[in-house]
Formats: C-alpha cells, structure tokens, sequence
C-alpha cells in the first residue's frame, strides 16, 4: 500500500486538472452505463474506461517532456564551418528545448522564402524584359517557366548529398549559388544568359524546400510535426504574396534589373543567418566499434604487393563509385513513386500545386485588363487573400492535424512497449483532408466565373481565401506524411514531391495563358476544379489500403537497407 501511495505521489498526473477530468469521466460513465438494477459488470467497464483515460493522460503528460539535450564539443560539431553557430549542436536534435525547435523552423522557413520569391518576383517585369533585351514575349516567359523546371530537378541532388552531407553544409553551398546566380542574373547582356542564370538561381534556392522538410522532421516528433510543417510552409506560400508586390514596385521605379538584385540581397542576409545561426541537425551515425575495424579488410597485413593493373583496377572502381554517387544515386529517388502510398500522395499534392500556378497567372491577366485595370502594384495586393488563407490554415490546420492523429490512435489502441501513442502517416487524411477535397475546388470554380464575368473584385478575391484555406491543408498534410513514410531518409521524400508538384507548376504557367485566352477563366477553372474534386479519392484510398502499402513499402525499404 505504502508502495502504491510513494508511486502515485511520484507521478503527480495533472493535479486538480486531472482529479477533475478524471472524476467527471467517471461519474459520465457510470451515468451512461449503470442499468436499472446496478449490474456490477457495467460499473466494472467504467472503471476500466476510466483507468483508460487516466493512462492517456499520463502518457500525453510523459510525451511533452524531452530529455535534455547533450551539446556536442564546438570543435566536433559537424557541417561546413559548423563551429561558428550560435546555437549548439546536440546528440539528439529532438532532445532541443520547444523554443529552439521553433527558432530552427523559423530559420529555414525564411530560407524557403527565395525560391518562390525568384520564381514569381519577375512577372510585372516581363514586358520591360522583353523591350530591353529585344525578344518576344513568349521566349521571355521562359525565364519563369524553366525556372520552375529547375525547382523539381535539382532538389533530387540536394536531398541525397544532405542524408550524407548533412544538412547545414547543404544550406550554406545552395545559398552562396543562389547569390552568385543572382548577381550574374542582374548584369545579363542578353535572353540566353538571364534564362539560364535564373534557372541555376532556382535550383540552388530549391534545396530548402526538401532539406527544410528534413530538417522539420529531424528536430521535431511525429505528434506535432504537422503543426510545425505547417509552419514551416508559410515560408514557401509567402513568397508569391509578396514577389509581385515587391516585383512591381521595384520594376516601375528602378527596372527590371532591380528585382534580380533584390534577390542576390535577400540570398546574402539568408546565407549570413544561416552561418551563424543554424546548427547540423541530421543525427550523426554511430562510428564503427574497434572489434569492428579489425574485422575490416583494410587492415589486413601492412606489408602488400600491389601490381599496376591492380592499382588501376581500383583507382578506377573507386572513380566510377564517386561518379555513380554524385551522378546517379540521387535519380533513385524518383523510384519512391513506385509505392502506392507515395504516388497518390505526391499526386494529390501536385494537383493542388499546379492548380495554384494556373490561379496565379490567371490573377495577373484579369486583374490588370477591364473592368478592373488595376496597376501593377494592386495587381500584386491581389495575392493577399490567398496568402491569409494559407497563414490562418498553416497555424491552426497543423495543430488540428496532430490532434486527428492522436485520436485515431488512441482510438485503435496503438501503444508501444513504453505506454507510448503510436502514430501511423495514414491517419493524417482524415475529415481534415475531406473538407479541403470539397473547399479548395469548390473556390476554383467560384473564382473561375466571378473573374469571367467581371464581378466586383472582393468576391473572386474572397474564393482566393477560401482556395488558401483548402490548398495549405493539403501542402502540410502531404509534405508531412511523406516524412513519415520515410523517417531515416524524410528529405527523400519531400524531393520526390518537389519533382512532380514543381513539373504540374511548370505546365501550369506554360498553358494558362493560352488556355485563358481559348476557353475563359470560367470553364478553365471549372475543368480544373471538377478534377481535382476527384482526386479527393486519394483520401478514400488511404484510409482503405494505407495499412496495407505502408507496410509493404516498409518491408521492402528494411530489405534495401
């Protein structure tokens, strides 16, 4: 008894709070169960639904307490110039305090601002382009559609060189391109080299947006991941709120140039903060045991006779092991669509992506023709509504997200060795992913025949903010279930999205314009809408077969290695 008493006292579950939530849990029960003859059996099932509940609260209570982190030695820690951050390196980087970890999610949600801000900083420019480098229109929006192209391509290199690399020096590399690109870009001669220009800036700022997914998952658990992907998203969305503002002031006052060198800027003060400020998170494998080196091969007998054939023969494997890595290996990655679980998700989310570039060329077009003729500069304030969508969706969408995952798996009863929730990626679809299916298309077609028939401009702008809303609920979700399908290579994952979503993007821009101009605004994004309302049969599969393709995928990644 006395044992029971010290053991009770020790845990100290939630005080007056839990005596509370406890006791009225139990009384509701009792309430609901007891039948008129007082059956002791059910009296018995609310004691048990009680003691239930109690466990839960315990366990939440355990699971929002980290152990404290170990910082590794200044001189050990790892990355490129690792030993001038501020904030130190640690053993575990989930063990970091709730205020680091948002302080690391801020830092490289504002280096996922570049890339979206190069990517639509440049279209109020493109006319002025056009006349001062003496080319057409269309070979000038090439300059923003293979930008783009390059977004999709080069994230498969950055995420393979950061499971090796790490992650910092990933950071660090990609930004110093993206301001040399970018400086280069501001003193183009001609067409050719500002499109080529551009489209290396993009690949080298695209690292974040699959590094930065990797380094979310690295700091943060799976029980309020999707709150802090959400976050970490803003970075990303912001960009096109703020690229045509910025874009069209910068343009009208200083030309076209202007815009290119406020990029190189922001890459400067992004490449600064990032070498101060942010540690390597990726966890460091454990070295080999010295009963395992002497084990190796390598350390067989000190005195070798070594024929040239032989000293070629592997200096050469050596070589075309180097060359397979750097050139090869990161295209593996494409081959994680050949899980079902991956490939829907990746399609869904592409689908909402490609769908918000056609809304943002479309958005140029109607907004600055009749009967609206805004300027360049009210054409940008456009991308408001959209953007307050995704900021009101990222901070209460993620946090209803991790709520739904710890219900399901209470529900189930998905407890591990240690009393601990576990959390499985699937149960992230569920009436969350069901609303944004019916929301973010629904206010596609609604802006599509407002902005065709010339409506008052608040109502296609208030469709805007409901496609926001539903769009950002499927970024987060997606994004976040696919570092979950993949927890050792998590930034793996985001590549593979980033490769398909930022192809649809690139289609996008390519095609809306010319579709606008042979259908309307009002059949295109009813067509558009009308598809992606059924892909909203994504959400029915997963529920369905999830269990069944993530298993498989993870028994045969455990055969991979």
């Amino acid at each position: 008894m006395d044992n029971d008493t010290a053991k009770i006292s020790a845990q100290e579950i939630d005080h007056e709070t839990t005596k509370e939530y406890v006791a009225q849990d139990l009384e509701e029960k009792i309430e609901v169960v007891s039948s008129q003859d007082g059956s002791q059996p059910e009296l018995e099932h609310a004691a048990n639904q009680s003691e239930t509940q109690q466990r839960d609260l315990e366990i939440v209570r355990t699971e929002t307490k980290d152990p404290m982190p170990v910082p590794v030695p200044r001189s050990q820690r790892r990355g490129l110039f690792g030993r001038f951050t501020l904030v130190a390196e640690v053993e575990e980087p989930k063990h970091y305090s709730r205020r680091t970890k948002w302080y690391i999610t801020f830092v490289v949600a504002l280096a996922a601002v570049a890339a979206p801000l190069g990517s639509a900083i440049i279209f109020p420019s493109l006319l002025q382009i056009s006349d001062d480098l003496g080319t057409s229109p269309t070979i000038t929006n090439l300059s923003a559609a293979l930008y783009m192209l390059s977004m999709s391509i080069f994230p498969l290199w950055w995420s393979s060189f950061s499971e090796t690399l790490g992650r910092r020096t990933i950071y660090l590399i990609s930004f110093t391109l993206f301001l040399v690109f970018n400086i280069l870009a501001a003193v183009s001669k001609n067409i050719a080299m500002l499109i080529v220009m551009r489209m290396l800036g993009g690949g080298a700022a695209a690292s974040v947006q699959t590094v930065g997914a990797g380094t979310i998952a690295d700091v943060w658990e799976v029980r309020e991941r999707g709150r802090a992907m959400g976050i970490f998203y803003l970075g990303p969305l912001c960009g096109p709120l703020f690229a045509p503002i910025i874009g069209g002031a910068l343009a009208e006052n200083f030309g076209w140039r202007s815009t290119q060198w406020f990029l190189a800027i922001y890459g400067g003060a992004v490449l600064v903060f990032l070498f101060f400020a942010l540690p390597e998170t990726l966890k460091a494998t454990k070295p080999p045991s010295p009963d395992a080196e002497k084990d190796l091969p390598s350390n067989g007998p000190k005195l070798t006779r070594t024929t040239s054939r032989q000293s070629v023969q592997r200096k050469t494997a050596r070589y075309i092991r180097t060359t397979k890595r750097i050139f090869l290996d990161p295209l593996k990655i494409v081959l994680y669509l050949r899980f079902p679980a991956v490939l829907i998700t990746v399609y869904y989310g592409s689908i909402t992506f490609g769908s918000l570039y056609l809304l943002n060329i479309s958005l140029q077009t109607v907004f600055s023709k009749p009967p609206y003729k805004f300027s360049t500069t009210l054409v940008g304030l456009t991308y408001i509504p959209n953007s307050i969508g995704y900021v009101l969706s990222s901070l209460f969408g993620g946090k209803w997200t991790d709520k739904i995952m710890a219900r399901e798996a209470k529900r189930a009863g998905r407890y591990d060795e240690k009393g601990k929730l576990m959390y499985i990626p699937e149960d992230r679809m569920r009436e969350n992913a069901w609303i944004a299916a019916f929301l973010y298309p629904a206010a596609l077609i609604w802006y599509g025949w407002t902005a065709e028939k010339g409506v008052f401009w608040l109502v296609p702008l208030i469709a805007n903010f409901f496609f926001g809303i539903g769009s950002m609920l499927i970024f987060a979700m997606a994004t976040t279930m696919l570092t979950e399908f993949m927890p050792k290579k998590a930034s793996n994952g985001v590549a593979v999205n980033n490769f398909v979503r930022n192809i649809f993007s690139c289609v996008g821009a390519v095609v809306a314009q010319p579709l606008i101009n042979a259908i309307g605004n009002g059949w295109l994004f009813t067509g558009v809408g009308c598809i992606a309302m059924a892909s909203g049969v994504v959400v029915w599969a997963m529920r369905r077969f999830g269990p069944r393709w993530r298993q498989a995928m993870d028994r045969e990644l455990d055969k991979e290695g």
